[in-house]
């Protein structure tokens, strides 16, 4: 495959200050090396902490604007990171001999070359996130109201599995692909109770199979004002599906080439829930947190993560008046938002010293 690597993406490095929109200088990790080979399953994140150490601000270190760095096709197995850490700046090296362990490389300038067509790495693991791109997995009362309903199965059957036909009604013939869900548990806000939306159970995907002159005869044969569904046979299925559940369009999901960008502006939120319902997690885990679109909330945004420690309750030689004390909160780790729906979004854990619980805070870094 033959690409052509413009002056503009490398180029503008000299254009662009290091610390273009940072808050604080680049620190270096503290045993950087010089240069890194980039092999399969890397991601910019996981290599960029190789360099820094805050790994999110690789693209302030790589000094391209958000469009470009928005999907630059730019790093593939095979090449070398190298660090310049005068800027510090990392850019493109091109191996040409030495010791496996003391690389030789050359900067690489803008040119054409030609190499076997290779997948470009990504910014985080999207086989982690993969399944929560297309999948409506967080529900409002308006998309509940307005979702199409299963009304009947096959043959009359209690629940169906892939390959069946069920027939739902409010599912338009004109979108194909359909997701089937449950309305599950509401998603509170820890502190104030109030409820930001439903976390749905994703059961599985069916396609639009109706057979319009059947329908038409359907119609015709039925008494007046009996409603004819429309027929869809399931494609896929997760969990028993059965009467009532509720189907809504399916997007194709996107694996966008994600980056990671502080908020703008001061937001703080908290922890909602844990996917899978579990009370702590850790890395490469998906939380939901209490911010959404309302809120400016966008995909790619890194937030910190705060430990929620509580109050202490102390009285000097057990006389006298109480008093109580709000323990300061502990900064343990990020979280990289993935997936924003209107007042909640899901992140993934990037990094994290203890397990992550519900109401523990997240706040722009």
């Amino acid at each position: 495959m033959i690409r052509i690597i413009s002056a503009l993406l490398i180029g503008v490095a000299a254009l662009l200050p290091a610390t273009a929109g940072a808050t604080s200088p680049i620190r270096l990790a503290d045993d950087a090396p010089d240069s890194h080979m980039v092999v399969p399953g890397d991601t910019l994140w996981g290599i960029s902490g190789k360099f820094l150490k805050e790994p999110w601000r690789w693209p302030e270190v790589w000094r391209l604007n958000r469009e470009q760095i928005r999907n630059p096709h730019l790093i593939y197995p095979g090449q070398v990171i190298v660090l310049d850490r005068s800027g510090p700046t990392l850019k493109l090296g091109k191996r040409v001999g030495g010791l496996p362990d003391r690389p030789l490389y050359e900067k690489r300038f803008p040119q054409v070359y030609s190499e076997p067509d290779k997948a470009a790495i990504q910014s985080i693991p999207l086989r982690v996130i993969a399944p929560f791109l297309s999948e409506p997995l967080v529900v409002t009362d308006k998309d509940d109201s307005s979702a199409g309903i299963l009304v009947a199965t096959q043959e009359g059957r209690v629940f169906t599995s892939a390959g069946d036909t069920i027939f739902a009604t409010r599912v338009t013939p004109e979108t194909r692909t359909w997701n089937l869900y449950r309305k599950a548990r509401p998603l509170k806000e820890p502190v104030t109770g109030e409820i930001l939306g439903y976390e749905a159970v994703h059961l599985g995907v069916a396609e639009v199979n109706a057979d319009p002159e059947a329908d038409k005869l359907a119609a015709a044969e039925s008494k007046p004002g009996t409603v004819v569904p429309t027929s869809l046979m399931v494609l896929s299925a997760k969990q028993e599906i059965g009467k009532g559940d509720r189907l809504l369009p399916a997007g194709r999901p996107e694996l966008p080439s994600y980056v990671p960008h502080a908020p703008e502006k001061d937001l703080s939120g908290r922890v909602v829930s844990i996917y899978n319902g579990v009370s702590e997690t850790g890395r490469y885990h998906v939380v939901s947190i209490s911010l959404g679109k309302q809120d400016g909330m966008e995909v790619g945004h890194v937030l910190a993560l705060h430990r929620n420690r509580g109050e202490a309750v102390y009285r000097e030689d057990n006389v006298g008046t109480p008093q109580r004390f709000r323990l300061p909160e502990q900064r343990y780790g990020l979280v990289f938002v993935f997936r924003v729906f209107d007042r909640l979004s899901y992140a993934l854990v990037m990094d994290n010293l203890g397990a992550v619980a519900v109401a523990d805070s997240v706040r722009k870094p």
